[in-house]
């Protein structure tokens, strides 16, 4: 069924469950802009990119998409995709992939096919999850410990020598800023579970770095932040360029179809007899990119951490999503100057401890008593996010993980346990 949550859900909407979705939504709000600036900081983006995805994006995948709970935006998981797409082809040529991701996810959701996330294997998902998470952490380094260098490496393996080379230069109240606002946002989250945690603990931890000499901000490295959406435009397309951003926009819209199904089955587990509709939900996504990339704007899917957090904060239906968008939109409007005071380490600590979330270490030991053939697919999947390149690293581990399945053929398959946060 292609059609909307939004239209089953309002049949039966009332003064009290408006109440409590509005004040959910708000709380997402709050989680949603600090990763949002964040995500797009490290893709090599700017934040504003990050801040009209979210709103872009967000309002279109709750308006439109097949879950009653799921918050869509810009995600951890796209930060290498996205850094490696801005890399080889600029940033317009981001734009044009995510376009073209979109369509491939329209169609994608029109022929049936959110049904074919079982068939993807676990060890894969889990595998190319915690090479991202160690990508990701690794890229906040620099702006965790404010070291200066000339080139940042953009491969894993020679990054970590060109930060070590470069340890003199650390700045002392960088890191300060940086471990103060980890430490806080976990003492927030076991503290005050229901406290909007992130934007709490960066701007305490970016208030006391505007005390500190030094400590670089959003503003003084990007300038000020715009207060309003920017005018929609197609991307430029030749049949050459498409050719070239064909196989980006592949794995953008695998991603993309992945993590929103993901999050999806997440969120029916959290809320008693809710079940989401995959092939509209992937329909919506394709909608949201599309919406996004005219915007100038990030690829975007449904982030499990922000619809657990919906959930959490008493969010039931797709209005809850439309009203955190619609936050962000009246706090980019309202309050783009203070975010412009943001800290930079302060982000690259809530990215790191993003990237720890997404690796899920209290599970790895859950993963080393698989079946030695999908331990061996996880180290591989792993292994190849991190040398290579995520392509090269989905591709293989799907088509060696479907061979598993087909030699397994006459074997019961589990149920497919997605992650969480």
């Amino acid at each position: 069924m292609l059609q909307p949550k939004i239209v089953s859900t309002l049949k039966t909407y009332d003064l009290g469950q408006a109440r409590a979705d509005v004040l959910a939504g708000i709380t997402v709000a709050m989680v949603a802009i600090p990763l949002s600036l964040a995500i797009a900081i490290a893709s090599g983006a700017t934040p504003a990119q990050g801040l009209v995805t979210a709103i872009v994006a967000g309002f279109l995948i709750s308006a439109l998409g097949g879950s009653r709970v799921q918050i869509g935006g810009p995600t951890g998981a796209f930060i290498v995709v996205v850094a490696g797409v801005i890399a080889a082809h600029g940033y317009d040529g981001l734009v044009a992939a995510t376009f073209m991701a979109g369509v491939i996810l329209v169609l994608a959701g029109v022929f049936r096919a959110g049904n074919l996330v079982a068939l993807v294997p676990e060890a894969v998902v889990n595998g190319f999850t915690i090479g991202i998470a160690a990508i990701i952490a690794s890229s906040q380094i620099k702006d965790l410990m404010g070291i200066t260098i000339a080139h940042e490496p953009a491969r894993f393996l020679e990054k970590l020598p060109a930060l070590w080379a470069a340890r003199a230069t650390l700045d002392p109240a960088a890191l300060l800023i940086g471990l103060a606002t980890m430490a806080l946002i976990i003492i927030l989250r076991k503290a005050v579970p229901r406290w909007p945690g992130l934007i709490v603990a960066v701007s305490l931890t970016s208030a006391l770095a505007l005390l500190l000499p030094g400590v670089e901000t959003i503003g003084s490295r990007f300038g000020a932040l715009p207060d309003r959406l920017p005018m929609p435009a197609l991307p430029a397309f030749t049949w050459a360029r498409m050719q070239e951003l064909l196989p980006s926009a592949f794995v953008i819209a695998f991603l993309a179809g992945i993590e929103s199904l993901l999050s999806a089955m997440v969120a029916d587990r959290m809320v008693p007899g809710a079940k989401h509709r995959p092939n509209a939900e992937v329909l919506a996504q394709g909608i949201a990119n599309i919406g996004s990339s005219l915007l100038g704007g990030l690829p975007a899917t449904g982030a499990i951490a922000r619809t657990a957090t919906n959930v959490r904060a008493g969010g039931r239906t797709p209005v809850a999503g439309l009203v955190h968008a619609l936050v962000v939109l009246l706090v980019m409007m309202l309050a783009a100057p203070l975010a412009g005071h943001l800290a930079m380490p302060a982000l690259a600590g809530l990215l790191i401890l993003t990237a720890w979330n997404m690796a899920e270490p209290h599970k790895w030991r859950g993963y080393m008593s698989a079946p030695w053939p999908d331990r061996l697919l996880l180290l591989l999947t792993f292994v190849l996010t991190v040398v290579v390149d995520l392509t090269v690293a989905i591709g293989t581990g799907v088509a060696l993980g479907l061979l598993l399945r087909f030699l397994r053929r006459n074997q019961p398959v589990p149920d497919f346990d997605p992650r969480s946060q």
